[in-house]
C-alpha cells in the first residue's frame, strides 16, 4: 500500500466520480452565485452579500468550499461560519479537515508536483492550527460535516454542477487552469459534463481563476478565489455568476447555451484585509510565507489569461490577448485589469 503523503494525498472518502452530480438538481433558480476560496476574508464576504443583495429575480448563492482558511481568531471564525450557513454551502477540503480529519490528508488539498514540498508543509500546518479554532466554536465541526461535496443547480433550465475540486474529487485538480491548459484537460472535462448531464462546471480549490470553453455549448468556471487577488497588481477577489441575464460589471464572461457565465470583481477593503490578516499571521508565520505576497501584490497570473475559448491557449506573456469572440466579453476597467475584444 502506498504510504499518505498529507496534503498530497487525496483521501477516498473524497471521491464520487462526475456520474454522482447525474443527480436531480437541489435548487432552481434564474441567477446563482457561487463563491470559493473566500479563506476567512470578512470583507471579501461583505462584498460579495452587498453584490448579491443587489440581484434581482429568483436567486442563491452557494459557497464552493474553503470559506475557512485564514480566520484562526474564534471571533472571525465564527462569523464566517455564521453568514456563509445563512446560504447554501458545500464543503472544501478545509472543511472537510476541520470536521472530519482523514489519517495522512494533512490539510486535503492534494497538491499536485508542480506545488513545491515547503508550500505543502506550511498548509498542514495551517491547517492544524485552524483546527485548535474551530474545537473553541461550539457546534462547528458538525455543522460542517453535514455538509455535501457537491450539489446541482437548475439555471433557468440549464443543469450547473457546482463542485470544490473537480468532477471526480473534492480537492481534485482536473478543473485548475493548468489541467485546462491541456488539450487532454479540456476532453476529460467535456467527458464529465457529459456523465454528470451538466451544462457548466462551477469549481473553486486550485486558487487561480479560469473560464474554459469546452465546446459551443459547455464551460468549465473556476473562480480561483472569492478572498484574495487573482491576478497580478489587483486587489480583490472573484465570484461566479451564472444567470438567465447579463449581469452589469462583469469582469469577463461568456454565453454558454442559454446561460451567461460571468467573472465578478468582489472590491473588497484591501488595506483593512491586510490589517486582519498581519494581526492573524504576522511576518514568519506559516500563512504569511506561502500567501502574504499574493494578498499584498497578486499572484503571477494575469487577467487575459482566465478567458480561454474552445482549444486550449498557449500564453506567452501575461500581456497576451485571448481569441476574439462574438460570445465572450470583457469589462474595461484599469483597475480590474480586464480588456475588451
Amino acid at each position: 500500500m502506498t504510504e499518505p503523503r498529507p496534503g498530497r494525498t487525496c483521501p477516498v472518502g473524497y471521491r464520487y466520480g462526475a456520474r454522482a452530480l447525474a443527480e436531480p438538481a437541489a435548487l432552481g433558480v434564474d441567477t446563482l452565485w457561487v463563491a470559493g476560496g473566500l479563506y476567512g476574508n470578512v470583507f471579501a464576504l461583505e462584498r460579495l452579500l452587498e453584490l448579491y443583495r443587489r440581484e434581482p429575480g429568483r436567486k442563491a448563492l452557494v459557497f464552493n468550499g474553503d470559506f475557512h482558511w485564514f480566520d484562526v481568531d474564534p471571533g472571525e471564525f465564527l462569523r464566517v461560519n455564521r453568514s456563509v450557513l445563512e446560504h447554501r454551502a458545500t464543503r472544501g477540503n478545509v472543511e472537510t479537515e476541520l470536521a472530519n480529519p482523514a489519517e495522512g490528508a494533512g490539510c486535503g488539498c492534494g497538491y499536485p508536483d508542480w506545488v513545491g514540498d515547503a508550500d505543502v508543509a506550511r498548509s498542514n500546518r495551517i491547517i492544524e492550527r485552524l483546527r485548535e479554532t474551530a474545537r473553541r466554536v461550539p457546534g462547528a465541526a458538525a455543522e460542517l460535516a453535514v455538509l455535501p461535496m457537491h450539489l446541482v443547480a437548475r439555471v433557468g433550465g440549464e443543469r450547473v454542477g457546482i463542485v470544490h475540486g473537480d468532477a471526480e474529487s473534492l480537492a481534485g485538480w482536473g478543473f485548475s487552469q493548468e489541467a485546462l491548459a491541456l488539450a487532454q484537460g479540456v476532453q476529460v472535462a467535456r467527458e464529465a459534463c457529459a456523465r454528470a448531464g451538466v451544462r457548466v462546471f462551477a469549481s473553486s480549490h486550485s486558487c487561480l481563476p479560469v473560464l474554459q470553453l469546452l465546446d459551443a455549448e459547455r464551460a468549465v468556471i473556476n473562480n480561483g478565489a472569492a478572498g484574495m487577488p487573482n491576478f497580478t497588481g489587483t486587489h480583490f477577489g472573484l465570484a461566479t455568476r451564472i444567470s438567465v441575464r447579463r449581469g452589469a460589471g462583469a469582469l469577463y464572461g461568456a454565453r454558454v447555451g442559454g446561460l451567461g457565465v460571468e467573472a465578478m470583481a468582489l472590491e473588497y477593503d484591501a488595506a483593512a484585509w491586510e490589517r486582519s490578516f498581519l494581526a492573524q499571521w504576522p511576518a514568519g508565520s506559516d500563512a504569511h510565507r506561502s500567501y502574504y505576497q499574493r494578498i499584498a501584490h497578486g499572484p503571477r497570473y494575469a487577467a487575459e489569461q482566465a478567458l480561454r475559448l474552445g482549444e486550449p491557449v498557449t500564453w506567452e506573456a501575461p500581456g497576451s490577448r485571448p481569441h476574439s469572440s462574438s460570445s465572450a466579453w470583457w469589462r474595461r476597467s484599469s483597475s480590474a485589469g480586464g480588456r475588451a475584444t
